[in-house]
This record gives structure tokens, sequence and C-alpha cells, in this order.
């Protein structure tokens, strides 16, 4: 019913659902953590840190001899890394993240693309990192960031998946409400003047050849439901320092706990 009223409200109210789709893109729903990654963010050293705002909530484990910063996708939080970080503090390393705008412990608003992106590169100037992993809706913030940002050398970036075309996240939540193509153009006319972009032009597969990042390894499960393999591919072949690695029996969200793939994280930063 609710879906059936956005349809008809698209018609007779385009300018209010453009409100509703630009809110459902702007405030990511929080997801209750499993007690495990609960138990890995009380472990950790914290500090908050203002940010356009926001109080940004951060963390840090370990003392290890090499760093490395995490970026969690959208509607996820630093928690959800709990099994990788196990495994990058056996492997001597010092851990960072941070829950995004919005996300996870850190203060609640609408907040943007545009806005990840700029505390991805404030992040990584912070913890003086060479080495990053993402997940998802990560990786389009963190390419977006190192594409506008040249002088940040990274040695080693791993995706969890890598999402490519920003316009599927908006063709997904049109779906999801039901909206007109109309409403739809709206949208992406309100975008626009947010960004000064297109949204035609906001690809990570056109990021990836601005970046400056020695080598980067792709690892995208071939049944992925959220990123289709397509998307991780299309990333691939226009980044020449990448290498795509197809797996299996992760999905979106349980490669972040399998064991298989912290080991080839791990392995990969070395």
């Amino acid at each position: 019913m609710k879906k059936l009223l956005l349809q008809i409200a698209s018609v007779l109210l385009p300018n209010m659902v453009v409100g509703r789709a630009y809110q459902a893109l702007t405030n990511p729903q929080i997801k209750r953590l499993r007690a495990h990654e609960i138990e890995i963010l009380e472990r950790a050293e914290k500090e908050q840190i203002h940010f356009n705002g926001f109080l940004i909530q951060t963390y840090k484990w370990g003392s290890g001899s090499k760093k490395v910063l995490l970026i969690h996708g959208w509607e996820g939080q630093s928690g959800n890394f709990a099994e990788i970080i196990e495994g990058l503090l056996r492997a001597d390393y010092t851990v960072f993240a941070f829950d995004g705008p919005s996300h996870g412990n850190s203060s609640k608003g609408p907040t943007s693309l545009m806005e990840f992106t700029k505390l991805v590169g404030e992040m990584i100037r912070k913890f003086e990192v060479t080495k990053l992993v993402s997940h998802s809706f990560g990786g389009v913030a963190t390419t977006y960031s190192l594409s506008t940002n040249p002088d940040i050398r990274i040695e080693r970036y791993v995706l969890l998946t890598a999402p490519d075309k920003f316009s599927e996240r908006i063709d997904h939540v049109a779906k999801q409400m039901g909206i007109s193509e109309n409403v739809k153009r709206k949208l992406i006319q309100r975008l626009k003047k947010e960004t000064g972009m297109e949204v035609s032009e906001l690809n990570v597969s056109l990021f990836v050849k601005k970046i400056n990042v020695a080598k980067g390894l792709i690892l995208q499960d071939k049944n992925d439901r959220i990123v289709p393999l397509s998307q991780s591919k299309a990333v691939h072949l226009n980044w020449k320092a990448s290498t795509l690695e197809v797996l299996e029996g992760t999905g979106h969200f349980r490669i972040l706990r399998d064991q298989k793939v912290v080991d080839r994280i791990v392995a990969f930063l070395g």
C-alpha cells in the first residue's frame, strides 16, 4: 500500500516524492551488530573528532609495526570488520577505522557521498596510512577521494566488492520506493546541484584511472546479490594496477567474515 501511494504521489506531488527519495539516499539505517562485533569495538582505543557538524567516532587497535585503515560500506560500521581486524592484529598491524557520518557510533543527520568522500581523505592523512581495505560503498567513497587527492599515494588497497555506477544506487532506491521516471530525473538533478557533477560521471571505473595506488586487489563473490560481479569486472578492466579474484559462497556480507578472505587480505597487504 505504501509503495502504491508513493506511485500516485509521484504523479500528483513529484517534488514531495523527490524529497522522500533524497532522504532515503542521505539517511542511512543503523543495523544491529553481532556480539563479536560489539566486543571488538569495546577493545579499541576511541577518539571522537569534529567533521562538518558531525562527531565522528574513530578506532585504533594494536600497536604493530604496519598500519592499515578500514573503510566500511553504506549503512555499515567499523564493527563489521571484526574478523578482519583480528587477522590483521595477528599479522603485526596497527588497525584504524571510523564510523562515517550518520553511521555506527558517529552522530546522526543527513549525509552524502561527498561528505563520506571528504572524510575518507581526512582519515588517510590523520592516520598516515598507505594500506587500505574497503567494503562495498566504502570503495566508492575511497576511490573518489583518492582520485581528487592525487598527492595521496597508497601502496596496497583491497576492495571487498567494487560497486561501479552510483546511478545504480539511485535505480535501486527508485525501484524500492516505486517512484516514477520523472521523479528519478528530478532526484538526479538535485544530486547534480549538490555534487557539481553529472551522476553518470560518479563511477568507480572512472575514478580508478586517476588514483595513485601501486597495487589493488578486488575480491568479489560471483553470486553477490547486492553488487553484481559485472560491476567489479568493469572497475578491474579500467584499473591497470588491480587484480580481480572471484569467490563463491561468501555473498555480500559474509565476505567480511570468511577466514579464507581474511587470510588473502593479510597476505596481499604484506
